[in-house]
């Protein structure tokens, strides 16, 4: 028997690759908006104009929090290690590796159950704590990195994402 399913929830489809095992060694590229992508983790100082001087991100108290987290976030698991990452006013990218499965009885890779999907949990859950309330969108957005190419790709558009905010889709002023 299946359980009916809640017409009062939104449809939601999974942005999972079908049959990957999101355990597995390798790099992820992480994207985890704050709710209703209010700028409350930093400011963007300066133009950015192109192949200029980057625009300095300054840290507000809540990005300060993440930052802090971030940097703390390998102490916590020892097969992960944060590569790169930005703190954007209202977002943050990330470059996460995972250099060797969990140790003892393998993990189940449901969405929810994945290492990528814990680390991203326990972060929001350490910041929020915090913080004193949720500021954090339900949702992150991960990408497998596939290849040497696709991290170049990724590690260029987090140290760009600066010079980019007001073309960046995220950006919003608020």
């Amino acid at each position: 028997m299946t359980p009916e399913k809640n017409s009062d929830l939104p449809d939601r489809k999974t942005m999972r690759r079908k049959g990957f095992d999101y355990n597995s060694c390798g790099v992820y590229f992480l994207s985890i908006c704050t709710k209703n992508r209010k700028n409350i983790l930093s400011d963007i100082v300066g133009t950015g104009v192109p192949d200029g001087p980057l625009p300095e991100v300054k840290l507000t108290p809540y990005g300060i929090i993440a930052d802090k987290y971030l940097r703390q976030m390998s102490e916590f698991y020892d097969q992960l290690s944060v590569d790169l990452y930005v703190i954007m006013p209202n977002h943050i990218h990330i470059l996460l590796r995972v250099d060797n499965g969990p140790s003892g009885t393998p993990v189940p890779t449901t969405a929810q159950n994945t290492v990528v999907a814990r680390f991203v949990s326990t972060f929001k859950r350490f910041c929020n704590k915090e913080y004193g309330t949720n500021v954090w969108q339900a949702r992150s957005f991960d990408h497998i990195v596939r290849n040497n190419d696709d991290y170049i790709y990724c590690k260029n558009y987090i140290l760009n994402n600066p010079r980019r905010w007001r073309l960046d889709e995220l950006y919003a002023e608020n």
